[in-house]
């Protein structure tokens, strides 16, 4: 069945394209990649003009940023962003939001994906693959590059959620606790754990898109989350924790500090809010042995939706990353 892209939400030239892989109690499930292509000069003199780059979404969220595939484009790369099942694009009605029980279970998403790029595993393809991943999304290329070692031939991860926020010993005590609910009850409810603070500090900033699709894809207090949902993560931060390797380099990319997310207050617009990054760049020494680990000042959870001094340097400590040798001279 040939390939079908469209126009998307966001407008020329982005196109989407939307990729069914079977059902579950739930429904169909479907992922939806999204690409836009570089302009010509760039596509044929841009120092990455042989790159392909593969950007996955954190939780609660979905594909918008714009300026983020600008960026790749303008240096000849071909950018594309996925949004996985039961997020943005791919939720459907009747769906529980992001809800998965086992990371693992991507593999399908981006497989798929993959396979649209002309990256499926076995495909001669002389394009190098970037992964790219915010937050969970994060977590989640981390562990699909150890597990599939060789097929990318670089990880950015943009404030990646490798631990849990309460630390390694937080998280183990837990674990025992939200395994016996995942097996017993895993679509119940939890405690909320999003108070809309992050959501604020990006409305304050102007960061978030205005489209009627927001307040379903991008709640401002985030998705309900269930026991089987948070065992899958646990289990990936036990992994991560245990140590894995990508395969090939990789920068993680991070505020210089977090602020409380439990009460409201101005250095929200300034700092991440979501994760306690001095844990997360303890366990970016844990995903591989060619890892750099760049911190941005003033930089909030999503370093490209950041205040325009720290976006810029988030933008400038990437194009430093490659140019020392990443993907070579940029």
């Amino acid at each position: 069945m040939p390939e079908h892209w469209v126009t998307d939400i966001l407008g020329e030239p982005f196109e989407s394209l939307t990729i069914p892989f079977g059902e579950d109690a739930e429904g169909p499930l479907i992922a939806t990649l999204v690409r836009s292509l570089p302009p010509l000069t760039s596509r044929f003199t841009g120092p990455l003009r042989d790159v392909d780059v593969l950007y996955v979404h954190g939780w609660s969220d979905y594909f918008f940023q714009t300026e983020l595939a600008q960026f790749w484009n303008n240096l000849g790369a071909r950018f594309h962003a996925l949004d996985l099942r039961k997020y943005g694009r791919s939720l459907r009605t009747g769906q529980t939001p992001g809800y998965i029980t086992s990371l693992d279970e991507y593999d399908v998403d981006i497989g798929a994906a993959l396979t649209a790029m002309g990256h499926a595993k076995h495909a001669a393809n002389p394009r190098r693959l970037v992964l790219l991943g915010h937050s969970t999304g994060g977590l989640t290329l981390t562990l699909w590059a150890a597990r599939h070692p060789g097929r990318a031939a670089a990880l950015v991860l943009n404030s990646p959620w490798l631990e849990l926020q309460l630390g390694a010993i937080g998280r183990q005590a837990i674990a025992p606790l939200v395994q016996v609910r995942a097996r017993l009850d895993p679509l119940g409810t939890q405690p909320a754990v999003d108070l809309g603070f992050y959501t604020r500090a990006q409305t304050a900033l102007g960061s978030l898109p205005d489209m009627d699709q927001r307040a379903v894809w991008r709640p401002d207090r985030g998705f309900p989350t269930h026991p089987g949902w948070l065992m899958a993560i646990l289990e990936g931060h036990r992994r991560i924790a245990a140590g894995v390797d990508v395969g090939c380099p990789a920068l993680v990319m991070l505020s210089t500090r977090s602020s409380n997310p439990l009460i409201w207050a101005p250095e929200m617009i300034s700092a991440d809010s979501v994760l306690v990054v001095d844990d997360i760049a303890k366990a970016a020494t844990r995903i591989g042995s060619r890892v750099s680990v760049d911190r941005i000042a003033r930089g909030i959870h999503d370093l490209f939706l950041s205040a325009p001094e720290p976006r810029a340097d988030a933008y400038a400590a990437l194009r430093a990353w490659l140019t020392r040798g990443a993907l070579g001279r940029v």
